[in-house]
């Protein structure tokens, strides 16, 4: 009980607000922005109040990306749609991240391996919608990563030079984030960024295949490709002994 008056009723109150603020800024549906509150609060919870700055940061890079060029993402049909993201959405994005935080509240001696899967997950998230949003906006030409012939740009699967760069970067700030707020060990941080922008690659992989082929939709996709960066990141770190601080 003193657990949760300490952190408990701070981290709802603060994932509360958060929650209001992406959605009066039409960022997020009211079930988005009800995912968003439940996994800004078990962020919170598992790594204390600095845990709810990478997921800021996520915030901030999405609004940015998906707002920029935001006029010629409408004329090409790849706009995001009005009400923002949707509940299934923010879950596909952001429940890998909490599913690796949660157990360090039973086993605090894996802290640093699992926050460290967390933040690889919030990386890719991150550099999947940069490298998608800047992409759209700013390229000149899109590559189907399977084969790298040319195909419209917002295609499933589609890569460009812009894109992956922003993402590459977006994936490498929610890393340096991370370890600059002692969430991670500075041992971990190009291991999230790694494992974020291979995440993003995977993502465009099974675009490219999967999806196209309607066997997966896209916020499987998504959700597969958290996974994909979480796991990659863990299994690094299991190999290196973990992450020495």
């Amino acid at each position: 009980m003193n657990f949760f008056h300490a952190r408990g009723v701070p981290a709802a109150l603060i994932a509360l607000l958060f929650a209001i603020l992406a959605r009066v800024m039409g960022s997020v549906s009211d079930g988005g922005a009800i995912v968003g509150i439940v996994v800004a609060f078990l962020l919170m919870v598992t790594t204390g109040f600095v845990g709810f700055l990478p997921l800021l940061t996520l915030f901030a890079l999405t609004v940015f990306a998906t707002r920029w060029g935001q006029r010629r993402k409408e004329r090409l049909g790849v706009a995001e749609r009005s009400g923002g993201r949707s509940a299934s959405q923010v879950l596909a994005n952001l429940s890998v991240a909490a599913a690796c935080a949660v157990p360090v509240l039973w086993f605090p001696e894996f802290n640093d391996l699992l926050l460290t899967g967390a933040m690889a997950a919030l990386a890719e998230a991150a550099a999947d919608t940069v490298s998608s949003e800047i992409g759209q906006a700013s390229a000149s030409r899109a590559y189907l990563i399977v084969g790298l012939r040319s195909v419209p740009i917002g295609t499933n699967g589609a890569i460009s030079l812009a894109g992956t760069l922003s993402g590459i970067v977006a994936a490498f700030i929610i890393a340096w984030v991370s370890a600059g707020l002692g969430i991670v060990a500075g041992s971990a941080v190009p291991v999230i960024g790694l494992a974020g922008s291979a995440g993003m690659m995977f993502d465009s992989l099974l675009g490219a295949t999967w999806e196209n082929a309607g066997l997966l939709g896209n916020d499987a996709v998504n959700f597969v490709s958290t996974v994909f960066a979480a796991d990659l990141a863990l299994l690094i770190g299991l190999a290196m002994e973990r992450f020495p601080r």
